[in-house]
């Protein structure tokens, strides 16, 4: 695990246990090689969000449950975005310091500027425990409901359960 992330987690008194596992890019290479790490495991997803000239107007976080399918027209129309589209490669490096197929909610703590809006679905927020990877696609962190809250509240972004 990340240095960066294992102090981050240990200087907000985070409790987790962690999971090694093959690299997985994908929810269904996490169905074969994660069956191991108990909890509703986490889709984490950075979108941003384009006006009409083809500009980045937002991005958001949606951390949701890794079976769940993504309706973005519903998340356009209930924030009031005009184009939602999955970030590019160099803005997840730029915001997060993350690769494609790593997204995590640790990846927040590179957020200095505190860019993203985290939009947490209430099914996750409810879980009593909860899975996703610690920045790198070779493991997931285990956390329980009151862990997952500490975690997000420690971050500075401006995060809604939807």
């Amino acid at each position: 695990m990340d240095l960066a992330v294992k102090a981050y987690l240990k200087k907000h008194e985070i409790q987790y246990v962690y999971h090694d596992h093959p690299a997985v890019f994908t929810c269904e290479e996490a169905r074969i090689h994660c069956k191991h790490v108990p909890g509703l495991a986490c889709k984490n997803l950075l979108l941003r969000d384009k006006d009409n000239n083809g500009s980045t107007r937002g991005f958001y976080l949606v951390i949701m449950p890794a079976e769940k399918r993504l309706q973005m027209s519903l998340l356009q129309q209930k924030f009031g975005a005009k184009k939602l589209r999955f970030a590019k490669p160099e803005e997840l490096m730029e915001l997060m310091k993350l690769e494609p197929g790593s997204v995590s909610p640790m990846g927040l703590i590179n957020d200095k500027e505190h860019q993203i809006i985290v939009l947490i679905d209430q099914e996750i927020w409810d879980a009593e425990i909860v899975s996703f990877h610690p920045t790198v696609n070779t493991a997931s962190l285990e956390l329980k409901k009151e862990m997952f809250h500490k975690l997000m509240k420690s971050f500075s972004n401006l995060q809604q359960v939807v």
